[in-house]
């Protein structure tokens, strides 16, 4: 059912967006990042515009996606030129043709990406479409760089641990662990049991993993311009992480996709994911009831007391200044926060929406898993440190070459993330 976005719609966005638009404008006409100029909600006749997506490249996806795609155009009389490329080579594709002027538009993007595509110094400042709209003050973070709001928020979670309700039972290891110590006994005690206690990643491909881990040991990744990393906290979980390697807790070769199949036929009790992980992990289970076994489990922390750390995962919706621009930016304001449209996207594709009246809505309070999820793990999650630095998969990868250095007993923890501090400060 094609969803009511009509003119009137969005003029009446327009008006709860004047706020933000007039401290724009008392802030000089303030610019993006990238120096594109800023746009007022509904200022502009509807246009054409084009339209990037990893997401129209998915079976699964792509069909919910062209339905967003025609609600909008049919409602304002115009056309959406789509480009889709497979995520992993999407945003090459998508830096190549921004950089040499070939795309303007809206495109979706990873959270991760955004610095690096910000840049280039061609995406709109979306901030006067954030007014109004009912976004979550986590969600709106993950589209900001640079004190811009360069990105709205279309889907924002977490990644967190998930554990297997039926083994930590059986091993009488605790769902809730407070503590780093707490938790090493419920790993011990999974162990007693025959499992891979913990199916963390221990390949390069994501071994940025680690890089929570030493934030929940209390290192600040980045300070004053510079990387932490080999300071006393960063050694002292990577230190931690090789005894569970060692002490066979966590496996070796293990990365996301890894971790899902070990989960799914029951030989690991807990693995790290995104909400949306949860279809996978089940569609592939010979367990017809595991779904109902997995559990978000906060991360634990040092001292019992601080706060759980967990990073955003998540698709933002970004505008590239040029033709259509305006039209684009209303496209990006109306597919992330129209309460009918987010709860479809929900319903669809179990992706969570970034509006507190979406995730009050029945559509996502009667999926108790994500609510449990965004409750336990997205609530205290944010963005990587490294995510400020249009480098930052280059940063990840050298931490990742020296944690792997660490576990298969290269190195010392102290020399290699002395390494990869070096290494990362230089990227900066």
């Amino acid at each position: 059912m094609a969803n009511d976005i009509s003119r009137r719609s969005l003029l009446r966005y327009s008006v709860l967006g004047l706020g933000g638009a007039a401290l724009l404008g008392l802030a000089g006409c303030s610019t993006g990042v990238a120096g594109a100029p800023v746009t007022t909600p509904g200022a502009a006749e509807p246009t054409d515009f084009a339209f990037a997506s990893w997401s129209l490249s998915e079976e699964a996806a792509k069909p919910t996606i062209e339905a967003a795609l025609k609600s909008f155009s049919s409602a304002e009389g115009i056309s959406i030129d789509t480009s889709a490329y497979p995520y992993n080579e999407y945003l090459n594709q998508l830096t190549l043709q921004v950089r040499g002027g070939q795309f303007s538009g809206a495109a979706q993007l990873d959270v991760a990406w955004l610095s690096a595509l910000a840049a280039l110094g061609k995406l709109t400042d979306l901030s006067a479409y954030t007014g109004g709209r009912g976004y979550t003050d986590a969600a709106l973070g993950a589209g900001t760089s640079g004190g811009k709001q360069l990105g709205l928020p279309w889907t924002i979670g977490a990644i967190g641990l998930i554990g297997n309700a039926e083994l930590f039972d059986k091993a009488g290891a605790s769902l809730t662990p407070g503590t780093i110590d707490e938790f090493e006994d419920g790993l011990r005690a999974l162990k007693g049991i025959g499992v891979i206690p913990y199916a963390a990643s221990t390949k390069a491909a994501q071994l940025k993993d680690i890089v929570v881990w030493m934030q929940t040991f209390g290192s600040p990744i980045i300070e004053d311009g510079k990387s932490t990393i080999g300071d006393d906290a960063s050694v002292e979980a990577v230190e931690w992480y090789k005894k569970l390697y060692d002490d066979g807790l966590i496996a070796a070769d293990v990365d996301r996709a890894a971790a899902r199949t070990l989960f799914s036929q029951g030989a690991t009790a807990l693995y790290d994911d995104a909400p949306v992980g949860k279809s996978s992990v089940v569609s592939q289970s010979p367990d017809a009831t595991l779904g109902d076994k997995m559990t978000p489990i906060a991360r634990p922390v040092l001292k019992a007391g601080s706060t759980p750390q967990h990073v955003l995962w998540g698709h933002l919706v970004v505008v590239v200044d040029g033709e259509g621009a305006g039209t684009a930016a209303d496209f990006a304001q109306w597919l992330t926060s129209d309460p009918e449209q987010s709860e479809e996207y929900f319903a669809a594709l179990g992706l969570p929406p970034t509006t507190e009246a979406a995730l009050a809505s029945d559509t996502v309070t009667a999926n108790a898993f994500v609510q449990a999820f965004t409750e336990t793990v997205t609530s205290t999650a944010k963005s990587s440190p490294l995510w400020e630095y249009p480098s930052y998969a280059q940063m990840e990868t050298a931490i990742a070459e020296q944690v792997q250095a660490v576990l298969i007993g290269q190195k010392s923890a102290s020399d290699a993330m002395k390494t990869a501090g070096d290494t990362i400060t230089g990227l900066i």
